[in-house]
């Protein structure tokens, strides 16, 4: 539980009065109003989630509201706007570490908001993510964010316009609801791209899946692809390996079996981050060196990607403005129900670490 602080205005003196008692008083929305200087209504605005107030005069709202510690009545404030005042968050599995770290920036965000979020796990199974939209939203929320993997085509849209839904990820939903994502054929391109510049020349890739797993791993493996033939490099189906989850397990026994092959590659693109922390474990306890003998390269930006040996290549997602991009829309649609859909394109980051260029690669990120 976190520890609760006095907190000081910026003269020093705690904020607002003593109660009879001798304890402060708890701050109020004037108190963060005069702090932040603003009006009273524009707290209230940020508060309640509103888009219609500027980042500026958003993040000075939040800042004091921290320095306060203003609580504000969640309850009663959601009484007299009818709703739950919750949000859900559909996730596919909280122990693979891109969406563990992702949900806490929904966490966050959502708290910026006023509000709570409550996060559901489906495993990737069709029957879940489906009884889970269905339940969120028929009993507990008034939005939910959802990331599927199995629901998409007709069976996605037979959930939509049930409740405020934004999705995440590359299901397509026909324009029906809003999406947000990255541009994961240019992301997988640029990381191959990465790996060819640097004299790689049979490039395998780990993570393919299958119908119905169609979407992200889809747009990964073309933009792998799409680098080998710009590259000028050969397309040989023995080096695309499926894997039927995104696991280090899984990461550890394609990688096994490439080096297998009468002609293993010199450098392998993972189509996350765990499998390539996986592939990186075969590769250790085989003797190779990396990336002497191999370059790794993940995707995902996950923060233990910084603190292998090596240090792994990894293309970082934007996780912060995925969440909060996702939940300004979200916040949007149950207010306007009715407006558009929107999809948004959050961006990324390749960043080059020991993994693909030794000691002498960048390590600052």
């Amino acid at each position: 539980m976190t520890a609760v602080k006095q907190q000081t205005t910026r003269d020093g003196a705690a904020p607002g009065r003593k109660r009879p008692d001798g304890a402060a008083r708890s701050a109020t929305v004037k108190d963060v109003a005069t702090l932040a200087g603003v009006s009273p209504k524009t707290v209230s605005n940020v508060i309640n989630g509103f888009v219609h107030v500027s980042p500026a005069t958003r993040e000075r709202v939040q800042r004091a509201i921290r320095e306060l510690d203003y609580r504000p009545n969640r309850v009663a404030r959601n009484l007299r706007r009818g709703t739950t005042g919750m949000i859900g968050l559909v996730l596919p599995e909280l122990d693979v570490p891109y969406f563990a770290e992702l949900g806490r920036h929904f966490l966050t965000t959502a708290e910026e908001h006023g509000r709570t979020l409550l996060i559901e796990q489906t495993l990737g199974d069709r029957e879940r993510e489906a009884a889970v939209i269905r339940g969120l939203g028929d009993q507990i929320v008034d939005g939910m964010v959802v990331s599927p993997l199995a629901l998409h085509g007709s069976a996605l849209a037979g959930h939509l316009g049930a409740v405020p839904l934004v999705l995440l990820g590359e299901r397509p939903s026909g324009g029906l609801a809003d999406h947000v994502v990255i541009d994961n054929v240019a992301a997988a391109k640029e990381a191959v791209t990465h790996l060819a510049r640097a004299g790689r020349r049979r490039i395998a890739a780990i993570g393919l899946q299958p119908e119905p797993y169609i979407g992200t791993p889809l747009l990964r493996r073309t933009g792998y692809r799409q680098a080998l033939e710009e590259a000028g490099l050969p397309l040989d189906p023995r080096l695309e390996r499926e894997t039927p989850r995104y696991h280090l397990r899984e990461g550890a026994r394609a990688m096994e079996a490439l080096l297998e092959q009468a002609e293993p590659p010199d450098a392998v693109f993972c189509f996350n981050d765990a499998l390539a922390l996986g592939a990186l474990r075969t590769l250790y306890e085989r003797g190779l060196r990396v990336p002497d003998d191999m370059a790794v390269m993940g995707f995902d930006g996950i923060e233990a990607a910084r603190y292998s040996t090596p240090s792994l290549s990894t293309v970082a997602p934007d996780k912060s403005a995925i969440a909060r991009r996702a939940v300004d829309l979200l916040l949007e649609r149950i207010d306007a129900p009715d407006r558009p859909a929107q999809e948004v394109v959050v961006g990324y980051t390749l960043h080059i670490r020991e993994s693909t260029e030794g000691r002498a690669a960048r390590t600052g990120h």
